[in-house]
């Protein structure tokens, strides 16, 4: 039973991140012609880690701390596109939003398939 979970939950982790990559790769092509899918899955990933820090470390703040974890995660999201891929903060904007996008149209498309609670790892909002 115990392995099953744990099973699942991997599962569920690497399709999030590949769900998420794919957004990234996607966000990366259309506003820089640069980038690989490799390059996006370790983005997303490094997203997601950030994020997480940043909420491990406001989040628990009373009244302000869900507040603070999102818009500070959201700029150490953007920060980490704009480590990642050449340009500036605009192109990294423009990644983070066509990355929601596509990440939104392809969890649309293959919701039907995948169990609940997947979503698109390491793409803000999504």
């Amino acid at each position: 039973m115990v392995l099953s979970g744990l099973v699942g939950s991997v599962v569920t982790f690497l399709v999030s991140l590949l769900i998420g990559g794919l957004g990234i790769y996607v966000g990366a092509r259309v506003m820089t012609g640069d980038g690989d899918f490799e390059q996006a899955v370790w983005t997303a990933l490094f997203a997601a880690l950030g994020v997480g820090v940043v909420s491990l470390l406001v989040g628990w703040i009373p009244l302000l701390g869900g507040l603070l974890a999102t818009v500070l995660g959201f700029f150490v999201y953007l920060g980490i596109i704009n480590w990642r891929y050449p340009g500036g903060w605009i192109d990294a904007a423009g990644i983070a939003l066509i990355a929601w996008l596509a990440s939104v149209l392809v969890l649309t498309l293959v919701s039907p398939l995948l169990p609940g609670g997947i979503g698109a790892l390491g793409v803000a909002g999504v």
